[in-house]
């Protein structure tokens, strides 16, 4: 099945239409949910201040990891510790419904379930903030299924990097 899409039509409730009748809105279901729950994320910060939003950023982080499926929430639970022993200056939050850890405000990297977005895996990512600059190109993004030793000593490199 390929992946392009034939011409479209535009209707009156504003959705697109391939020619195969097939509805396209521009965002997956799971896509607008984690836009919703991003809404919901800015108007909590906006209410609680800055004083409760650390505390009240990592419960709500812990409450996100505890609703995850088995695997998704060993993974996270993993790197939620592999943050807080490497980069103890980033702040967990959430951010689009998934745990993610902020400086300054501002995230620096989170982890996305593979549950939320029904991918074969979770995913351990980096916003441009993330010192991880090498040379002219870096991964900002790695796709995870389980984690060695070996693994967690690579996330703590990276974290620890990441966060400055």
């Amino acid at each position: 099945m390929s992946n392009t899409r034939s011409s479209t039509k535009s209707t009156s409730t504003g959705t697109t239409t391939a020619k195969s009748g097939a509805k396209y809105d521009g965002f997956t279901e799971e896509e607008r949910d984690a836009m919703k729950e991003r809404a919901t994320e800015l108007k909590g910060t906006a209410r609680r201040g800055s004083r409760s939003a650390k505390a009240d950023g990592e419960a709500d982080a812990l409450a996100k990891i505890a609703e995850m499926t088995d695997t998704d929430r060993v993974l996270a639970e993993k790197i939620h510790a592999i943050v807080k022993e490497h980069a103890p200056g980033l702040a967990p939050k959430t951010w689009y419904g998934m745990p993610a850890y902020a400086k300054d405000g501002k995230v620096v990297c989170f982890f996305q379930s593979a549950q939320k977005f029904k991918s074969r895996y979770a995913t351990l990512g980096f916003s441009d903030l993330a010192q991880l600059d090498e040379g002219t190109m870096w991964a900002t993004s790695y796709a995870l299924t389980e984690l060695t030793v070996a693994d967690e000593a690579r996330i703590a490199a990276l974290i620890a990097r990441a966060a400055g």
